[in-house]
């Protein structure tokens, strides 16, 4: 599960629902920087079990670096609405028009960022409709189907979801933790009393964790597919990630021609564990291979 260290919206973004054709979505908008000279606009997907505040650290250096970044709720994540217990409603398709319905009313080719889950939907996003995107990146998000070990994690969740409600498996989930896993580091070097990480669980509808669930244990390898469009494209993970291994995002990586990022001191959740070294990650890539005079990137190890 993913940890941000604040649920608060960084100074300068708003937090609100953004309309679109396909319903409403929760998200955090943060805009350029004072001074700093407009470059692009991103829409940055969460990975499952998170929402848009795993983000937050991002906003801030991204908007100095001259880009507008809206991080957005999935359909039925934290705080954008989606039925309890009807799976369809959550069929990766449908999850990628909403992905293509967010940029439309965004109004121009965003830049496009996924993290883990939030990668395989932005992929299938892309596929539908590569002409509202700028770019692709995708953050710690694998070719396939997620590791054994991890499927076995993920089986475990979905199996006590059919049978017990979304408060016990929180409580069933933190008595598993380990002590030190229990609370989450705040900006200002406290503890939180996990009462924000309680409430994203217990306000992502159940349907939405067994639909999406299933999609990361059983997701074909689109590479290919991805490979054959003319766009840039950026793979970027920390240096351990027990979710895909390094070794399959590396080739991931040369398969689709893609700037390839090893953030050091980061696991699944480099946006969290090092925010910083992230942003400087992603602007570099949106600057130098993603804007409007680059050319078709080529693998190279940041």
């Amino acid at each position: 599960m993913s940890r941000p260290a604040t649920f608060l919206p960084p100074p300068g973004a708003r937090a609100y629902s953004l309309r679109t054709a396909r319903g409403e979505f929760a998200v955090v908008d943060a805009p350029v920087a004072s001074g700093a000279e407009p470059r692009g606009v991103a829409l940055l997907l969460p990975g499952f079990t998170g929402s848009k505040e795993d983000f937050n650290q991002l906003h801030v250096p991204l908007a100095e670096r001259g880009y507008r970044t809206v991080a957005v709720d999935g359909r039925g994540q934290f705080e954008s609405d989606g039925p309890e217990s009807d799976e369809s409603a959550y069929a990766q398709e449908e999850l990628a028009r909403d992905v293509l319905a967010q940029a439309e009313t965004l109004g121009q080719p965003v830049h496009l960022l996924g993290h883990s889950l939030g990668g395989q939907i932005a992929r299938a996003a892309v596929l539908l409709d590569r002409s509202p995107f700028r770019s692709l990146t995708l953050m710690a998000s694998g070719p396939a189907q997620i590791s054994v070990s991890q499927q076995k994690r993920v089986k475990l969740l979905r199996d006590a979801l059919t049978v017990m409600s979304m408060a016990e498996v929180w409580a069933a989930i933190q008595a598993m933790e380990p002590p030190e896993e229990t609370d989450t580091p705040s900006l200002d070097g406290g503890l939180d009393d996990r009462n924000d990480l309680r409430r994203r669980w217990l306000s992502t509808r159940p349907a939405q964790l067994l639909a999406t669930g299933l999609q990361l244990c059983t997701e074909p390898d689109r590479v290919a597919e991805l490979a054959a469009l003319s766009m840039p494209f950026h793979v970027l993970s920390g240096s351990q990630d027990d979710t895909w291994p390094l070794p399959l995002l590396d080739d991931m990586a040369l398969r689709l021609r893609a700037r390839r990022t090893v953030v050091e001191g980061a696991e699944h959740s480099p946006n969290t564990d090092r925010p910083l070294a992230t942003a400087r990650a992603i602007a570099g890539f949106w600057d130098e291979d993603a804007g409007p005079d680059a050319r078709r990137p080529r693998f190279r190890p940041a």
